[in-house]
């Protein structure tokens, strides 16, 4: 298994919440967290390492960015639109189960839709 280099106590998230309130954030192959961490967001952001690398880093990007816009489209609500895009939901719905990137299926993201 892959695992993502984790920056703990950077200031990648402090930068991206002007957008956004982020708290961790990936960026194939680091983890910046904006404090310690947990084990819940570790892997959480572990779950975007095993999708980064089924797409390549530049695939993941573009269906994110798409899932987004997708979804603001939809939804008409940015945040509602982030919770909507497929690798965070598969992402949220599998970070408590510390197993689950080990036993995840490739490409698991795609039984999720926007």
């Amino acid at each position: 298994m892959n695992l993502p280099v984790i920056v703990r106590n950077s200031k990648i998230p402090n930068i991206m919440s002007l957008v956004i309130d982020v708290y961790a954030i990936t960026l194939w192959p680091f983890v910046f967290i904006r404090d310690e961490g947990n084990e819940r967001t570790i892997n959480h952001e572990t779950i975007h390492i095993k999708q980064y690398n089924e797409l390549f880093v530049i695939g993941l990007l573009l269906i994110y960015l798409w899932d987004w816009v997708h979804g603001l489209i939809k939804y008409k609500n940015g945040e509602k639109a982030y919770y909507r895009i497929r690798f965070e939901q598969e992402a949220y719905e599998n970070d408590k189960n510390l197993n689950y990137p080990l036993e995840r299926n490739k490409f698991a993201w795609l039984s999720y839709k926007v």
